[in-house]
């Protein structure tokens, strides 16, 4: 998985409560059962002016020009809720998007992130606001940085915003960690334990010949 450690780029504000992953990528876009190969259905009933084609919509924050190289999507509360399809999350992914900063996220969604990659950042409603506001006003000069080790959100000079993450799914995104990978670094742990089980359980053992 890629790492995570500090990100400035443009952020595109998409300030709708209960964006679901059926808008994110619509059950029509989902072709391929692989991370690649989505981001063209990305938020498509949106995107284009009709389902199924691929006129821009101009209207669409990322079809406009300010927001060319969006890397952050600023949301609305709920966030990816709907349906636990992971392909929401690779759809994002595969078109740039690293982090989602919103007041609040689907469970489900939430954790996809964390596994592939893209920071979930939580701030309240009004804060989202405040740095929409911020960033419509100039979006590829206003641009935003997410610091995971920090903690952090900054826009501008002074304006620093800190989020929570707990232990386990900073340290995934920060060192490029998925599930087993994270596993494996209690390696020498899990190794001490079956040494001593099978001292006190060797019948559980069949060593072959």
């Amino acid at each position: 998985m890629e790492q995570f450690e500090t990100l400035t780029a443009v952020a595109a504000p998409l300030l709708r409560d209960n964006i679901d992953t059926d808008a994110i990528i619509p059950s029509r876009e989902m072709k391929s059962v692989s991370k690649t190969g989505l981001s063209a259905g990305l938020f498509a009933g949106w995107r284009y002016t009709a389902i199924g084609g691929r006129e821009p919509n101009p209207d669409f924050v990322l079809n406009q020009a300010a927001y060319a190289d969006t890397k952050i999507i600023l949301g609305g509360s709920n966030f990816g809720c709907g349906s636990s399809r992971e392909h929401a999350v690779w759809a994002l992914h595969e078109y740039g998007i690293r982090a989602v900063i919103a007041p609040s996220f689907s469970s489900i969604f939430f954790g996809n992130c964390i596994r592939n990659g893209i920071v979930p950042v939580r701030l309240p409603a009004a804060t989202v606001a405040t740095l929409a506001a911020w960033v419509e006003q100039d979006p590829a000069g206003h641009r935003m940085t997410v610091d995971l080790a920090a903690q952090t959100v900054a826009a501008g000079s002074g304006k620093i915003y800190h989020f929570e993450l707990d232990d386990e799914p900073r340290a995934m995104l920060l060192e490029g960690l998925d599930a087993i990978d994270l596993t494996l670094k209690q390696r020498p742990a899990i190794a001490a334990f079956r040494e001593r089980d099978r001292r006190e359980r060797p019948w559980i053992y069949l060593d072959k010949a």
